[in-house]
């Protein structure tokens, strides 16, 4: 309702003006024209209005002038206090008139009391403030490469808001190759632009056109816009496939598998799309080549189907054809190569062989001879042969194949008793093809090896009064050689102890090496001894080598101590005197003993084993010393006996007793009646001495007697073995009557010598069983 009422007011405001300017027509009083250009800023003077018009600057205060646009927008100001009128809002002339010419604005300047109305006029003068333009910034044309020349295509025009030579003046086209521009015939901006074809095109040298449209005005500055034209030339089926090579060549192996690529031909086709799309094939009169060869039709590519062999073609020539969708084609050849591959490996062939060899065999022996051959040709069949491992041969080479096998240096059997000769051939070829053969070699023994005995020199331990037979200790010598080569035997080198062969104190066992004790040995005789034994190896002429045996005897306790003071005599007394007078610690005696013994089986101590009085006297442990411990009294006895044990510290130990005799008085004929009983131990000694000898006649006079026996036994039994062999009568067993026959239970069934061996130390003795023989006697030695 307000927006009614509002519009019918401006209305009647309207309708009033135009009345007031109908009645006072007659009171326009001058008109007043400018020019300004578009553009300007707010606040430029347009003109003095004041001084244009004649009037007061005082007239325009109090008249109140102002401009009257008629409701317009007031693009123009009146300043009243200099009497100018001025820019008061941009002026834009192409929104204001748009093509329209001239633009000016018209209004009018009102004054009061008295009421003066002046029209104004201000012309608005164009500027290039405009540049021109196209609707769009890119234009874009399929045109076809066989399009005629002279063929036209029309072309968008450009806009220019600006009029007269600030307007739209004209259009360019770069580059012109192809195209050039034509414009119409019409005036100003109306005009058409035409693009015609001046070249012909041709796709396969350029597929596509960028072209560059300007649209130029004639301002100054002059301005200018462009639109981008973009020409997409389409193809024609006016060019023939060609291969790339009017020849191909290439390789290929013999035995490839099928489906092996031989080749990729290629033709190009210059047309684009299905006028550019291309089919490979085999000529048709190739029949053969086909079973052997395809074509992929879209890639070209050439693969092997059938099989080939280089002995049978070495090459094939292929015609290939290509043919684009218009029919249009080409056609190379394609020669193939069969290349020979190395399919065969060496043959070889043992021609002779030796299954051993002797170790002394010089170099350069012949162990074999091999023929090797290799159907291949050339590089392919180029044969070498070698020796596969370390191993002290080599192989020669002769004409025709042919190879020997042969020692390089000396052979010995003692490193390797045999080798597998493994022997490659391989050929030239790539890759190479190799063939082995295996041959087994003996190196048969020769001595040539001496035996080595384990140790430089030996030593060894022996307890005296061993048993005779005792094995002492064992020799070991090695032979590298085999078999009876390094079978080895000990033999005892002749040599002496002593003056005495070493036999009578060792014996060695020829195969074990074990050394045994002949006799019993006596470390207080003999401390040690040394001999050599040889070892000698079965070989032919043997080989042998010695080594020095050291035995040492080590002692035992076999010897009791020996008293050698006091003396003790049979017949005669022998006491030490100690006056009663004597201090305390008064050496009385000393006894003095050795035992021939070493080590600590000589270590003596001396000990009191009875006395007549212990409280007296006292023996040193280490020294034998007999001292008093106390003072000598009147009450002790003249006659004091006392017994002292001599024991050494060998394992068990030995001793021996000695009784020390002392006169404890002041005085000779004291101790002459004290020890007058002495002489019945005498008389006893002499009885003990007359049995013993007595003893000693009779177990002589059995032994003289057994002896005399058992010789002449044997020398009946000699007698009758001779007469029983000169006689041709039979020989009829005889069994003595304490032997059983075959079929009884008696205890032995053969005879056997005995022999018995007697040591010093009786009850220790060695018996030696030999093997039945032609004597039934048991002998003793």
């Amino acid at each position: 309702l307000m927006v009614q009422e509002t519009t019918t007011e401006r209305t009647m405001r309207r309708q009033v003006l135009l009345f007031l300017s109908v009645l006072c027509l007659n009171c326009v009083l001058g008109q007043v024209s400018y020019s300004v250009p578009e553009e300007m800023a707010k606040g430029s003077v347009v003109g003095n209005i004041a001084h244009d018009l004649g009037l007061d600057l005082k007239r325009l205060k109090s008249g109140k002038a102002r401009v009257y646009t008629g409701g317009s927008m007031e693009y123009i100001g009146l300043n009243k206090e200099r009497g100018v009128l001025f820019i008061q809002e941009r002026i834009d002339r192409e929104a204001l008139c748009g093509e329209t010419t001239p633009c000016a604005l018209h209004f009018q300047l009102i004054l009061e009391n008295p009421m003066e109305l002046f029209r104004v006029t201000v012309e608005i003068t164009d500027t290039n403030d405009n540049t021109p333009t196209f609707t769009n910034a890119e234009k874009r044309f399929e045109i076809s490469e066989s399009a005629v020349i002279g063929s036209k295509f029309v072309l968008e025009k450009a806009i220019d808001s600006d009029i007269g030579m600030n307007g739209l003046q004209q259009y360019s086209l770069v580059p012109t190759d192809n195209f050039v521009l034509k414009s119409g015939n019409q005036a100003g901006v109306s005009k058409k632009v035409e693009m015609v074809l001046q070249k012909p095109l041709d796709r396969e040298k350029q597929e596509r056109i960028s072209l560059l449209l300007t649209a130029i005005d004639g301002g100054e500055p002059q301005m200018s816009g462009t639109m981008r034209i973009f020409i997409n030339v389409l193809d024609v089926n006016d060019n023939a496939p060609a291969f790339a090579k009017p020849l191909y060549r290439a390789k290929i192996l013999e035995n490839s598998p099928k489906g092996t690529s031989v080749t990729t031909v290629s033709a190009n086709d210059k047309d684009n799309g299905v006028n550019g799309e291309v089919s490979y094939l085999i000529s048709t009169s190739e029949h053969l080549l086909s079973e052997l060869f395809n074509i992929n039709s879209k890639t070209g590519e050439l693969l092997l189907v059938g099989e080939i062999d280089y002995e049978k073609a070495k090459n094939y020539e292929i015609d290939i054809e290509v043919v684009d969708s218009g029919g249009l084609s080409d056609s190379t050849k394609v020669i193939v190569d069969v290349v020979d591959i190395n399919d065969n490996n060496p043959d070889i062939n043992i021609v002779s062989k030796s299954d051993s060899i002797l170790e002394d065999s010089p170099p350069n022996t012949v162990i074999a001879m091999l023929s090797v051959n290799d159907p291949d040709s050339e590089n392919n069949g180029d044969v070498e042969c070698n020796i596969d491992g370390d191993i002290p041969l080599k192989i020669q080479t002769t004409s025709n194949g042919f190879y020997t096998l042969i020692t390089e240096v000396h052979l010995d059997r003692e490193i390797s008793s045999q080798y597998n000769i493994t022997v490659t051939c391989s050929d030239e070829g790539v890759p190479s093809l190799s063939s082995s053969v295996t041959l087994t070699l003996q190196i048969s023994d020769v001595n040539d090896n001496a035996p080595v005995f384990e140790r430089s020199s030996y030593e060894a331990y022996i307890v005296e009064n061993n048993t005779p037979g005792l094995s002492i200790f064992t020799v070991k010598a090695r032979d590298a050689d085999w078999n009876q080569n390094a079978r080895v035997s000990y033999i005892l080198e002749d040599s002496s102890v002593n003056g005495v062969p070493v036999s009578s104190y060792v014996s060695v066992s020829a195969d074990s090496g074990v050394i045994h004790a002949v006799r019993s040995f006596d470390y207080e005789q003999i401390k040690d001894f040394h001999f050599r034994i040889k070892a000698q190896d079965g070989g032919s002429p043997p080989l042998s080598s010695n080594v020095t045996v050291k035995v040492l005897i080590q002692d035992q306790n076999d010897n009791p101590p020996q008293v050698l003071y006091p003396v003790q005599t049979g017949g005669s007394l022998v006491a030490e005197m100690v006056p009663r007078s004597v201090d305390v610690g008064y050496l009385v005696t000393k006894v003095v003993a050795v035992d021939v013994d070493s080590g600590q089986n000589a270590w003596l101590s001396y000990k009191l084993q009875k006395a007549t009085d212990r409280a007296l006297f006292e023996v040193g442990l280490q020294n034998g010393e007999i001292r008093t411990i106390r003072q000598v009294t009147d009450k002790d006895a003249v006659k004091q006996r006392l017994t002292v044990i001599v024991e050494d510290n060998g394992q068990p130990s030995r001793s021996a007793t000695v009784i020390v005799n002392v006169a404890v008085a002041d005085s000779f004929p004291e101790v002459l009646s004290e020890f007058t009983d002495f002489t019945q131990d005498k008389e006893y000694n002499d009885n003990l001495t007359f049995y013993l000898v007595l003893a000693l006649a009779v177990v002589s006079f059995l032994f003289i007697t057994c002896l005399v026996v058992i010789i002449s036994v044997k020398i009946y039994r000699w007698r009758q073995s001779r007469v029983m062999y000169h006689s041709n009568l039979p020989v009829i067993p005889y069994y003595p009557p304490r032997y059983s026959d075959t079929l009884g239970t008696g205890t032995l069934q053969h005879v056997y010598n005995y022999e018995v061996c007697r040591t010093t130390d009786s009850r220790k003795s060695d018996c030696k069983f030999n093997g039945a023989g032609s004597q039934n006697v048991l002998g003793f030695n």
